[in-house]
């Protein structure tokens, strides 16, 4: 049983809605990230996949069965959390076997189960540890192990990077992308705030904000061709610029922008996305003239903050051999095609 459906779920907490009619479906297989800040509904929709909330209305399915009242142990789902939590007083292979006893598996398959468990997530050689005596990636990796061992048809994942300093985040990445490939069969929903984590490993990206689902596609449309100001924004880095519309061309600032229009009526307002690796320094089609406020050193890259205006403007560029004083006057420009038109209002509400 694998792949996940909401169908208008809606949850309500003392009046306050809190996750509001969400459809979503997540394939067999497929990787789904939530995606959005504290308080978007995201963490409220797993829970209710989990059974750990109810809801006011609509239905959940988990394959083709209705588990919209089905008590969590019986939805057939592994789940991994924030901080793990392992029993501190079992073995690492004791961790991972409990949710097999609860389950009432035959004892006899249960240290096979176990090993296999271990193995795919490169902890088989700690079975016999404490949880004390492991770090904090071990430690999710057994939390992982523990839901895998039950072989779910679905697995939901719960912040569980967000504990981790960012070398081991980037570790448990690859580490969960190789068990997406090695899976095909189990379908993930994936809990995060973290773009990159959404971008890396999710099939497509379900954004939510405000208890609403505000856009969902691949990494890549969501990116590239963003239907709304919050996804720019919160897909990626994004400079947002009000513009006005003409034939084939967008005015900022009293100049004319060559760009694809297709679909804007000529005269109404709409917001300029362009994604701040997209700008050149120096003159080029679609110039944008300003000071520099800001120069940040990345290593690779600079970020220059670049007063247009009265609108900052975010470039990354390839290491400058030499950076500009503040209040330098520059220009910058992007290609026609490295830009889209976001219309006023879609997608924000």
């Amino acid at each position: 049983m694998s792949g996940i459906r909401f169908d208008s779920v809606s949850v309500a907490y003392d009046g306050t809605t809190v996750l509001d009619s969400l459809d979503l479906t997540v394939g067999p297989g497929e990787v789904v990230a939530l995606l959005g800040p504290s308080g978007s509904g995201k963490t409220t929709a797993l829970r209710a996949v989990a059974g750990f909330v109810r809801p006011a209305s609509g239905r959940i399915l988990i394959g083709d069965r209705d588990v919209t009242d089905l008590p969590p142990h019986r939805r057939g789902i592994g789940m991994v959390v924030q901080q793990y939590a392992l029993f501190p007083h079992l073995r690492v292979d004791e961790n991972v076997a409990f949710g097999l006893r609860a389950q009432k598996a035959p004892r006899a398959s249960i240290p096979g189960r176990v090993a296999e468990a271990l193995e795919m997530t490169g902890m088989a050689g700690y079975a016999r540890r404490y949880p004390r005596e492991l770090s904090g990636g071990q430690q999710q990796r057994v939390a992982i192990s523990r839901a895998l061992a039950i072989r779910p048809g679905v697995l939901l994942l719960d912040e569980p990077l967000s504990a981790l300093d960012a070398r081991l985040r980037s570790g448990m990445l690859a580490e969960l992308a190789r068990l997406h490939r090695e899976l095909p069969e189990v379908s993930m929903l994936y809990v995060t705030h973290d773009q990159v984590e959404a971008l890396t490993l999710a099939d497509r990206i379900a954004v939510m904000d405000r208890a609403r689902l505000q856009d969902c596609g691949t990494p890549q449309e969501l990116y590239r061709n963003p239907r709304s100001e919050f996804t720019a924004s919160f897909v990626g880095n994004a400079n947002l610029l009000p513009v006005t519309v003409a034939d084939g061309a967008a005015v900022f600032d009293g100049r004319s922008l060559a760009l694809d229009t297709a679909g804007a009526a000529p005269g109404s307002t709409a917001t300029l996305c362009v994604r701040p690796h997209r700008l050149g320094l120096g003159e080029g089609p679609n110039a944008l003239r300003g000071r520099i406020a800001e120069v940040q050193w990345r290593g690779a890259t600079h970020r220059l903050y670049v007063d247009v205006a009265g609108h900052r403007v975010k470039a990354d560029l390839p290491e400058l051999r030499e950076t500009p004083p503040l209040g330098t006057e520059v220009t910058l420009h992007f290609a026609p095609g490295d830009a889209v038109l976001l219309a006023a209002g879609v997608g924000d509400g």
